[in-house]
């Protein structure tokens, strides 16, 4: 079915603990004897390699074992009668800042707060000075239906001043919320999400809690039309081209939801057990309102280099929050959104990430307390991050070059190993619009995901931090990047 015929009540997902796990842990077991076995034998090389690749492949999968005791820890939180009862009685408030935003996809997100089990009491949109439409005909039909269903709602125009002055302008005229979920314009939710994202605010100390993101056009864009408007059919070179790039975005679109799906359920879920998620995603999160509220000013004016910071608003969200108390997240709570199909697309999306990732790290480093256990993982990330480009470097350039020590198959084939036993992940998850043997196709690209993470995209993480003083925001300024509608270019 295509996305723009779908239903958002019947467009949901769920974690399936099962046989996948269990194999998951198998695999990452065998991989972790593999690299034991290696290191011993490297032990008792007499030379001088045996010793220098020891240390690398102890700490390598001492930090390995590590993350994957700590993923499997997450457990979602339950709803109790009790829990139930407190719930209930919290205004829960949706944002949702919109600029040019396709608007097949804006409608498909408010249809879902529509078909929620635990309705929002309140949502606030802000257009925030879109420059392809004006959205009237939506904007008509959502009042009628928020209101049908009781729903307190804003709809408001402003100029462009960036997502988190939108997300302000709904933050000023919900003064009674209780909690705020913030929402991307392109984000559809699975009927149950709102329900499952509050539970863990049941306990006093959580602060925020961060859903799961999974893409609405993970199998790429619609098929494109092959025929003219006149119904005559296109030229078959031009048919050619057409379904070459169909095919090329769509086997993009499938690695880049299954390496952030994986990300999910792997960093985060591990950041989760310790009740220190660094970053929430910007389509699913809540906040307790307070968060907000309390910091709006400091959010509104953050800079850097003396520049204004207009990208990273969700990790500067969750540093605010990690500072009051526990961040967690919710495997329960899913939200589907639209991942880039084109690489320009992704490339600016992922340096704008590295960049947003750089300036709170800094953050992290000067604010949080020594002995919140957010603070050490953020060190662990910067050691990994480091010692995986030093050990990059070690195989591929100075074994070779100064000690004639081409890498080994068994070296070069665990990354792949590892990448398809932590992808196992990717399979648990069950979603309603796609059968498992199309998750499992996808699963068997993670090569390609983890070359592009070795190669292009290590290259960008750099880049991305050595130009980090590029606050801006830098997307949809000309129009619509992602739609529902057919393609017929």
């Amino acid at each position: 079915m295509s996305p723009n015929r779908r239903d958002a009540s019947v467009l949901a997902a769920h974690q399936h603990r099962s046989a996948a796990v269990f194999m998951g842990i198998v695999v990452l077991i065998g991989a972790a004897v593999w690299a034991a076995q290696h290191a011993l034998a490297l032990s008792q090389v007499k030379d001088h390699t045996g010793s220098r690749m020891l240390a690398v492949w102890v700490s390598r999968f001492t930090l390995l074992m590590i993350q994957t005791f700590l993923y499997h820890l997450e457990r979602p939180r339950r709803l109790t009668p009790r829990a139930a009862r407190q719930l209930k009685e919290l205004h829960v408030s949706i944002l949702v800042p919109v600029f040019n935003e396709d608007p097949g996809y804006l409608r498909l997100g408010l249809q879902s707060f529509l078909h929620q089990t635990r309705l929002p009491d309140s949502v606030h949109i802000v257009d925030d000075g879109s420059t392809s439409t004006d959205y009237a005909e939506l904007r008509d039909w959502w009042y009628l239906e928020a209101h049908r269903l009781g729903i307190e709602t804003t709809w408001q125009r402003v100029p462009n001043g960036g997502k988190r002055h939108a997300q302000a302008n709904g933050v000023r005229v919900s003064p009674y919320a209780d909690i705020y979920v913030t929402v991307d314009s392109d984000s559809c939710l699975a009927p149950n999400a709102i329900e499952q994202l509050i539970i863990p605010f049941a306990r006093r100390k959580v602060q925020a809690v961060a859903g799961i993101v999974l893409a609405t056009n993970n199998r790429g864009p619609q098929r494109p039309e092959l025929r003219r408007p006149d119904g005559a059919r296109t030229p078959w070179p031009s048919r050619v081209t057409k379904l070459a790039r169909w095919r090329g975005q769509q086997c993009f679109a499938r690695v880049t939801d299954l390496w952030l799906v994986t990300s999910q359920l792997v960093d985060r879920s591990g950041q989760s057990a310790l009740g220190s998620v660094l970053v929430n995603s910007g389509p699913l999160a809540a906040y307790r309102a307070d968060v907000v509220r309390d910091n709006l000013e400091s959010y509104l004016n953050e800079t850097f280099m003396g520049r204004p910071v207009m990208l990273s608003d969700d990790s500067m969200l969750t540093l605010y929050a990690a500072l009051r108390g526990p961040t967690v997240q919710q495997p329960s709570a899913v939200v589907f959104t639209a991942m880039p199909e084109k690489w320009s697309h992704f490339s600016r999306m992922y340096l704008r990430w590295m960049r947003g990732s750089t300036i709170r790290s800094i953050w992290r480093m000067r604010y949080l307390p020594l002995h919140r256990p957010a603070y050490w993982l953020h060190l662990l990330r910067w050691f990994e991050m480091i010692l995986g480009q030093m050990v990059l470097a070690w195989l591929l350039i100075v074994e070779p070059l100064r000690y004639h020590n081409a890498p080994t198959t068994a070296m070069l084939a665990i990354p792949f190993l590892i990448g398809w036993a932590q992808g196992l992940r990717y399979l648990g998850v069950i979603r309603s619009d796609e059968r498992i043997r199309s998750r499992a196709v996808t699963w068997l690209m993670m090569p390609i995901a983890i070359l592009m993470g070795w190669s292009v995209l290590r290259v960008l993480h750099w880049y991305g931090m050595a130009t980090c003083a590029k606050t801006g925001w830098g997307t949809r300024q000309n129009g619509v990047e992602v739609s529902l509608e057919p393609s017929s270019a």
